[in-house]
């Protein structure tokens, strides 16, 4: 496996990712923001069809969710009263998955993605061997 996931001592360790990725691999696969293009007006639909969006660009690459080095989510007018949303996207999606990953990831909140429908937009990089 050519990433392994830390939780450096001096770091709060976080549930949902880790702090850290190191990756050995050679070629890098950085895939655009991926968007829920089927799903209705709901952040967990929303955000486990993205998911399962980059799922299937790492299948294509040749990768999964264990080559992953870095996740950023962009979520539409963010309030922490949505975090329980978010998991819960990201928990139907890594269960439909099968995977456990938990690579570094960032959450940023923005005022508008590309259309109004759209309400979060996950960016992935990753290295395989």
């Amino acid at each position: 496996m050519a990433i392994t996931l830390i939780n450096p001592d001096g770091l709060p360790a976080v549930d949902v990712y880790q702090q850290v990725a190191i990756a050995t691999g050679t070629r890098l696969v950085f895939i655009a923001g991926q968007v829920a293009w089927n799903a209705p007006a709901d952040l967990a639909a929303q955000v486990e069809e993205a998911y399962l969006n980059v799922g299937t660009a790492l299948a294509a690459a040749g990768g999964t969710f264990a080559d992953v080095t870095r996740l950023t989510f962009y979520v539409v007018d963010w309030t922490p009263d949505q975090m329980p949303a978010l998991l819960e996207g990201i928990t139907r999606a890594t269960t439909k998955l099968g995977t456990t990953a938990t690579p570094p990831a960032t959450l940023i909140g923005v005022a508008a993605l590309d259309v109004p429908e759209h309400l979060v937009e996950i960016e992935a990089t990753a290295v395989l061997d």
